[in-house]
């Protein structure tokens, strides 16, 4: 027996943006009306919610690393989630920390990206002398910055420390540096 399939073909980006409640009501009511009689939509659905839900436990367990965009981040602390944010030119530096409050750290890299075809962004620690790359990441040409989530639980078991972002372009023609960021990360202390 064969999974059931759709005739439609409805796009992922309706199935999310149904999710998001943000189709107009028309194309809302047009839509469930196509949920009601489509088992292989309905599945498909089904999935982006669990999806969905893994993330959310992942980022209340502070075990999100990520990049994602601004607009995620606004519908995060529009649902209520308490986020540090810190925001760095190219060359920036900043003075950084996780209070036991945050839920999550957000760094917003700003860079000139609108003639990037491809953008990875590598991760130095000096402190432990370890490099990561993330390649390919997704980005929005016309935001000119990138948004990473770091992982909360780590960075709470950072100490004094310095860390590392380098944004690099990746073409045909080979790769350049288009902004290194720094962050001094120091612990949390409570202050009275």
């Amino acid at each position: 027996m064969s999974a059931p399939s759709c005739r439609t073909t409805v796009p992922m980006s309706t199935l999310i943006a149904y999710w998001l409640g943000e189709l107009g009501a028309a194309a809302e009511s047009e839509f469930e009306e196509h949920l009601f009689g489509c088992a292989h939509c309905t599945g498909r659905l089904r999935a982006l919610v669990q999806l969905g839900e893994g993330i959310k436990r992942a980022t209340l367990d502070g075990n999100l690393n990520a990049v994602v965009t601004a607009p995620f981040i606004s519908r995060l602390l529009e649902a209520g989630f308490t986020i540090r944010e810190y925001r760095m030119g190219p060359g920036g530096s900043v003075m950084c920390t996780v209070a036991p409050e945050d839920d999550l750290v957000v760094a917003h890299l700003e860079a000139s990206l609108h003639d990037v075809a491809q953008l990875d962004v590598v991760f130095h620690d000096p402190t432990a002398g370890t490099s990561v790359r993330a390649e390919n990441v997704a980005f929005d040409p016309a935001a000119d910055e990138i948004v990473i989530v770091p992982n909360v639980a780590q960075l709470r078991q950072l100490g004094t420390a310095i860390q590392r972002a380098e944004l690099v372009a990746v073409d045909e023609a080979g790769e350049r540096v288009i902004g290194v960021y720094t962050f001094n990360h120091y612990p949390h202390s409570r202050r009275g």
